[in-house]
């Protein structure tokens, strides 16, 4: 069906469908007279089957902020729980107990802890650090040791302080600290690299970086405040260059991101956070070479590259990142309560919470499954004195554990496999909406390689939907929800492409995805109030209905004619997302709904011939469970990045806030520690004039943002890529030449004046 057929039909059937919504013509303010509740829904249940295992908050009166390390004081009752900012505490390891003691604030962005084996004697605590911007950068990485007293409340002296060994910070600087059954301290370090290991360290064992070390902290040689064991590898081999650094105890790592020694023999496990494609698990041996950045894992990288003359150790787990993003290595389970995973290696992912397991024997991976999809930012695991198992939560800042899940009330059947099966369209092959789904539009749209987008809400029966006017630039989760959605509601988005570019009849329907409400068990304020799937459908040739996408992803090569293009004409990739990539942008911290919100709702739409707010007519109509009082000039919007009649800082500000915030805020799953959210001051983004900490990319004195200065920004250097570190490096092929423009433009006229100017997007500025 060519495009201007499919546009006939959609504006006639979209009447069809209003004619369904309003029992009389539209009046005032409303594009919508009157409600007609959505009752033909069929989308439940889930095309999964049900995973065994859940999670629940293990200690219910601890919370901390950022959390990012755990560890035991040995032989005492008491975990230490390690917070980004530089806190550290002790804690009852009894689950029911609220006691808790802050052992030491650094004030310094720290990474790891570990208590020393022989605590009890000498009240040794160990802590690596990141040190500030008054600390050379080649000693910016440090591991200190502090004395603190050996009962409660554990205070440390921080006078105490020793510094035990230090690196160059950089991208990546480790961080885990574990003790190893030898007694000797084990110290990751990363590449110090943030994009390809730039500095090409990954393979070269002159100096610390891209390596795990170990040293003696109980004896000093050679001027340090620590010795080398005699049998670490890199001091028995002959042949070596002189400057071979001896703490090394392996190397080629890019982010060893948590590793933990199997308490029965002694093997020493880790996840390894990858770059492009891949993220590990490796049972990492003295000696032994990983590959960084030759290979990631076991696929080639930069295979031009030299290689050390060791053979390169392939990962015994390897997940693309369809499934993972950033793995969190965990622990061989040898506790009691999950008899099953007995002597199971558990592991997760940071960026989509799932957790994932497998047995090793035989030198074969034996069972290797999914254990349970979860809402937290699955930053680290621990052990306690029991050897039970929990989980840290980075947003939330709760500790949590695995549980054995429910009878499943789901099955499969349930989920259509169709979209003409969902009951949202009264006919697919037409694009239209059923009675009582309401098409919608934004304010500023993700950019999606060139795609047109149909949108519709659709809320269940007489659902109400809970309004909050701003929740912006407050972080999660202290920040008010966001709206709140009933059960079962659905968001669906239709993605459309010219076949022939400027040519609107040559347009056709590629997916339709969909994001599933569904409530679980949980507080208001909790996870299972805010859970969301991401389904894909993907339509077929003759445009009459979409099929539902499996687990993975899929890529489709497509022929577009182009004037412009070579011949005539390009190739461009389509990417259908995942299950798993769903959740990377649709996160807790970002709210989960990413349009559905005052900023991008706030505007007209044309509902068939009557144009009026969309939030407006929502709170006509009783879609909100309290009318909006507030006229819509008072509530906060977003702009579009064509209105001209906007300012060029408002047009570029609402486009980094729809391409990047939901990544880019607080704990949003960004590696980089900026904020791109609009209605926050640009000079309280953490971008201008800050040096990037995911790598230069070669650029000269590299910034954020430049003021004045495109080519030394990297946020629109990275806009420009293709491929490697290209942003958004979701589901986009193809540069956005407007908006590149755009933020050039802008970033050439940034003053003084604009970085403290108010944003404009809050109205009662």
């Amino acid at each position: 069906m060519t495009g201007n057929r499919h546009a006939e039909l959609f504006t006639a059937t979209l009447a069809l469908a209003f004619s369904l919504l309003a029992a009389i013509p539209a009046h005032g303010q409303s594009g919508i007279d009157q409600r007609i509740a959505w009752e033909t829904s069929q989308v439940q249940g889930t095309p999964d089957p049900p995973l065994p295992y859940m999670t629940r908050i293990a200690f219910p009166h601890q919370q901390f902020l950022e959390p990012l390390a755990t560890g035991q004081l040995e032989g005492l009752p008491y975990l230490l729980i390690l917070e980004r900012p530089g806190s550290l505490f002790a804690i009852s390891s009894n689950r029911t107990s609220s006691e808790k003691h802050l052992v030491l604030n650094t004030g310094r962005t720290s990474f790891g802890v570990a208590a020393h084996p022989d605590f009890r004697d000498n009240g040794f605590i160990f802590i690596m650090h990141v040190m500030g911007e008054e600390i050379d950068e080649q000693t910016g990485s440090r591991i200190s040791r502090y004395t603190v007293s050996r009962q409660p409340p554990f205070q440390a002296d921080p006078s105490s302080e020793q510094v035990i060994i230090e690196w160059p910070r950089g991208g990546h600087n480790g961080g885990c600290l574990r003790f190893g059954p030898d007694g000797y301290l084990y110290i990751a370090t990363g590449d110090g690299s943030g994009i390809a290991d730039q500095l090409q360290t990954g393979q070269k064992i002159d100096d610390l970086l891209g390596s795990l070390l170990r040293i003696d902290v109980d004896s000093q040689a050679d001027g340090r405040n620590y010795s080398i064991p005699e049998n670490n590898p890199f001091i028995l081999r002959t042949g070596l260059h002189e400057s071979t650094r001896p703490e090394i105890y392996s190397f080629g790592h890019r982010q060893l991101w948590k590793y933990s020694f199997d308490t029965a023999t002694g093997d020493l496990w880790g996840g390894e956070i990858g770059q492009d494609l891949w993220e590990m698990v490796y049972r990492i041996k003295k000696g032994g070479n990983y590959g960084w950045s030759v290979r990631e894992g076991s696929h080639p990288f930069r295979p031009d590259r030299p290689q050390f003359r060791i053979e390169i150790e392939d990962p015994v787990v390897e997940h693309s990142h369809n499934d993972f993003r950033s793995i969190t290595g965990g622990f061989i389970y040898h506790g009691s309560r999950l008899p099953e995973l007995t002597g199971n290696y558990v592991y997760g992912d940071f960026d989509t919470g799932k957790i994932w397991t497998f047995r090793y024997s035989k030198e074969k991976v034996r069972g290797h499954r999914e254990l349970a999809d979860t809402a937290i930012r699955l930053v680290a695991f621990g052990e306690d004195q029991e050897d039970e198992l929990y989980l840290l939560d980075y947003a939330g800042g709760r500790i949590h554990e695995l549980v054995e899940s429910p009878p499943a009330q789901e099955t499969l059947s349930d989920f259509p496999a169709r979209l003409s099966q969902t009951g949202l369209f009264a006919s697919t092959r037409d694009h239209t909406p059923a009675a009582g789904v309401i098409p919608y539009n934004v304010n500023s749209p993700l950019w999606s390689d060139g795609a047109t987008k149909y949108r519709f809400l659709a809320v269940p029966g007489n659902g109400t939907i809970d309004f909050d006017d701003v929740n912006y630039p407050q972080p999660a989760p202290g920040a008010p929800p966001g709206w709140r959605f009933p059960d079962g509601t659905v968001l669906v988005k239709t993605f459309a492409l010219q076949l022939e570019t400027g040519n609107p009849e040559s347009e056709v329907r590629l997916e339709t995805r969909i994001l599933h409400h569904k409530k679980m068990d949980g507080p208001d304020n909790g996870y299972g109030a805010q859970v969301w799937r991401g389904y894909t459908y993907v339509w077929n040739r003759r445009q009459t209905d979409a099929f539902l996408l499996g687990r993975d992803s899929l890529d489709r090569e497509l022929t577009i004619r182009d004037p412009a293009a070579p011949g005539g004409s390009r190739k461009q990739t389509w990417h259908f997302p995942s299950r798993s990539e769903c959740t990377l942008c649709h996160t807790m911290s970002a709210k989960y709904v990413l349009g559905v919100n005052t900023l991008q709702m706030n505007r007209n739409f044309d509902y068939h011939g009557t144009v009026a707010n969309q939030i407006s007519t929502l709170s006509h109509i009783g879609i909100f469970s309290t009318p909006v009082e507030q006229g819509t000039d008072d509530l906060p919007r977003l702009v579009s990045p064509q209105d001209d009649s906007a300012t060029l800082d408002q047009r570029v500000r609402s486009y980094l806030h729809a391409n990047c915030a939901h990544c880019h805020r607080k704990w949003g799953g960004g590696n980089a520690e900026f904020q791109l959210l609009a209605p926050l001051p640009i000079g309280e983004t953490g971008t201008i004039d800050i040096k990037p900490d995911q790598g230069t990319f070669q650029l000269n004195e590299a910034r954020l943002i430049a003021p004045g200065a495109p080519e030394r920004s990297l946020i629109y250097h990275r806009m420009n890529l293709l491929g490697l570190g290209r942003m958004p490096h979701i589901a986009s092929s193809v540069r956005h030449e407007e908006a590149i423009q755009m933020v050039e433009q802008w970033i050439r006229q940034l003053t003084e004046k604009d970085i403290g100017a108010p944003t404009g997007f809050d109205r009662s500025e």
